[in-house]
């Protein structure tokens, strides 16, 4: 919105838009193009910078173990005009133990200013370390991870507003897709991690906002929820979710067999890696083709995870009729299912009532028990999307609501109703004007 704490927009002429839209047309074009020869960087399995030094143990929450400047792709493959950097961070895993994992962080062209801190977190959705959101970002990355790349776009509508960005690798060094205490701590990690890091010229303010579709909603929302007791010293202003994966075995049910079973076998397999009880009864239950099945699916990105086992019944590979069902199941999916705490508020949620991979009956019902505690959560149901396009026509209300809490505006609050529900928040004429204004300044990244 016009008017930001932070500085007022300037008007850009009418030509802009024309070059922005060429900018967009570039970058998809390059989706498939993939980098130079030669150019590919490392991936995190064959790099040393991710690799935890000796004082890891003796590090506290938030410390920067290593750092390195990177330069941004979108795509791996059409560079950007920002600085960026990445950094080595000591977080916490979900037993409690020290783990290091990395974040990039973002600067957006211009001199240096104060600038406040938006942590956006990408739909990783995946399980092999060469997807984390560190090396997908990296020039001359491979396209191995497209859902990540693209999200680059959303994190360079953050940096056209002025604000620096942090999006860390919430899923850790072991890729524990699904693990929501881990990824919640690791984003509040990552949050102290760049506000106590400091290249030359770039200066972090203290208000700081968090953002996430999807997978990313899940990290983004659990770290809501535990950084009033994790991380009391960050100064929240708001929170925005999208596409909000409340309970996991409701959502193991709901996509089994269908076109996105991959994310049930995928998602077990990434709590395994969090939750020691459950890796030892997956040994006990797969049969021969779910141990076959759970190995390929353990290095794979978001894409071929989906591509891979669209279809499958995941039920199927193991030797009981219903495994979330049994007792280690239910208590790993309890620990990992939303609402157990108290959220920082206020909150944007936004969910699709049709989403083809979330019940909408689980978003409702954690707003409604949000509410119930004192949260000031902005609550939209939008009924013309799905799951995938929301991720796009739910975003631009979701960066204006961003924009008014770092003015310092009230935080709406519609818990009286239950929520507001409309045909799209898209059409609602200040997102229509965000959108306007994010096309027409786009090419300054680039």
């Amino acid at each position: 919105m016009r008017g930001s704490t932070y500085g007022t927009r300037p008007r850009w002429r009418r030509g802009r838009t024309a070059a922005a839209l060429a900018t967009l047309v570039t970058a998809v074009a390059a989706l498939g193009a993939g980098p130079a020869e030669g150019a590919t960087p490392p991936p995190p399995s064959g790099d040393p910078f991710y690799v935890a030094p000796p004082t890891l143990a003796s590090a506290r929450p938030g410390t920067v173990l290593r750092e390195r400047a990177v330069s941004p792709a979108l795509y791996g493959y059409v560079p950007e005009t920002l600085r960026a950097w990445q950094v080595l961070y000591r977080t916490t895993d979900t037993q409690g133990d020290p783990e290091a994992t990395v974040a990039t962080v973002l600067e957006p062209p211009g001199p240096a200013t104060d600038r406040p801190l938006v942590s956006y977190q990408v739909a990783e959705d995946s399980l092999g370390s060469q997807c984390a959101p560190s090396y997908e970002l990296e020039d001359g990355a491979p396209s191995t991870n497209a859902v990540e790349q693209t999200e680059l776009l959303l994190i360079d509508a953050l940096l056209e507003q002025g604000w620096a960005v942090v999006v860390p690798d919430y899923e850790g060094p072991d890729s524990a897709y699904g693990a929501g205490v881990q990824a919640g701590q690791a984003v509040l990690d990552g949050i102290r991690a760049a506000e106590q890091f400091a290249p030359d010229g770039l200066r972090l303010t203290t208000p700081v906002a968090m953002w996430g579709y999807s997978g990313g909603a899940l990290a983004t929302t659990w770290a809501a929820e535990l950084q009033p007791s994790y991380a009391p010293g960050i100064d929240l202003v708001g929170t925005a979710a999208g596409g909000v994966p409340v309970n996991l075995g409701h959502i193991a049910d709901r996509i089994n067999g269908g076109p996105f079973a991959g994310y049930y076998l995928a998602g077990v397999v990434g709590l395994s890696r969090a939750y020691p009880q459950l890796a030892s009864l997956l040994g006990t239950i797969l049969t021969p083709a779910g141990r076959a099945a759970a190995a390929e699916v353990g290095t794979e990105c978001n894409s071929t995870i989906v591509t891979n086992f669209a279809f499958r019944n995941i039920t199927g590979y193991t030797d009981v009729s219903d495994p979330l069902t049994l007792p280690t199941a239910e208590q790993v999916l309890a620990a990992d299912t939303l609402g157990r705490h108290r959220p920082a508020g206020p909150l944007y949620v936004y969910e699709a009532v049709p989403d083809e991979l979330i019940p909408i009956a689980d978003v409702d019902g954690l707003m409604a028990t949000y509410c119930r505690e004192g949260v000031v959560v902005d609550y939209q149901r939008n009924l013309v999307s799905d799951h995938l396009t929301l991720v796009g026509t739910g975003a631009f209300a979701a960066l204006d609501w961003l924009e008014n809490r770092f003015a310092g505006r009230a935080a709406p609050d519609n818990c009286a109703t239950g929520g507001t529900t409309t045909a799209s928040t898209l059409l609602d004429p200040a997102t229509v004007t965000t959108f306007v204004d994010y096309v027409a300044r786009l090419p300054r990244l680039f």
